[in-house]
C-alpha cells in the first residue's frame, strides 16, 4: 500500500519542485527590476556613481549586487558620520545633547527595523531587502543631516 502512495505521489512532488523553481526565478527577477527601479530613487538619496556602476556589472547576480549595497552603506555611513560633524559643530551645547539623542534612537530603531527583513527563511532575497533597508536608511538619513548643517549658518 505504502509503495502505491508513493507512486501517486511522485509525480505531484514532481510538479511541486517545478513550481517552487519558477517561483524562485520570478522572484529573481523582482529582485532585479527592483533593484533597476530602486536605482531611479538613487540620484534623490544622493547614492554614488560608483554604486550604480556596480549594479549594472552585477548583472543581477545577488550576491553582486548584495555587494555593491554594502560597499554604498560603507561610503554612505562616512557621508553620515560626516554631515553629522558638519551638523554638530554648528549646534549650541543644549541643542547638540538633543541631536546626539536623537541619533542614538535613530540608530536603535535602524538596527532592528532593517534586521527584521532578514528572514532566515527568505534566503538571499531576503538577506538582499535588509541590506537595501540598511543602505536606505543610511542615505536618508545622512541627507537629512546636510540638509540641516545647510540650513544653519
Amino acid at each position: 500500500m505504502t509503495s502505491d502512495v508513493r507512486a501517486l505521489l511522485r509525480p505531484l512532488m514532481k510538479t511541486v519542485v517545478l513550481l517552487l523553481t519558477v517561483a524562485l526565478g520570478v522572484v529573481a527577477c523582482l529582485l532585479v527590476l527592483l533593484v533597476m527601479v530602486g536605482g531611479s530613487f538613487a540620484a534623490d538619496r544622493e547614492m554614488t556613481q560608483e554604486y550604480s556602476t556596480c549594479l549594472g556589472k552585477s548583472n543581477g547576480v545577488t550576491t553582486e549586487m548584495i555587494n555593491c549595497i554594502l560597499a554604498e552603506t560603507m561610503r554612505q555611513d562616512a557621508r553620515l558620520n560626516e554631515n553629522y560633524k558638519k551638523l554638530i559643530s554648528k549646534l549650541p551645547t543644549e541643542r547638540k545633547n538633543a541631536l546626539v539623542e536623537a541619533q542614538r534612537a535613530w540608530i536603535k530603531f535602524r538596527d532592528p527595523n532593517c534586521g527584521f527583513y532578514a528572514d532566515p527563511e527568505g534566503g538571499s532575497a531576503a538577506r538582499m531587502t535588509a541590506n537595501e533597508c540598511f543602505l536606505n536608511a543610511t542615505a536618508d538619513r545622512a541627507k537629512e543631516l546636510r540638509l540641516l548643517a545647510d540650513d544653519l549658518p
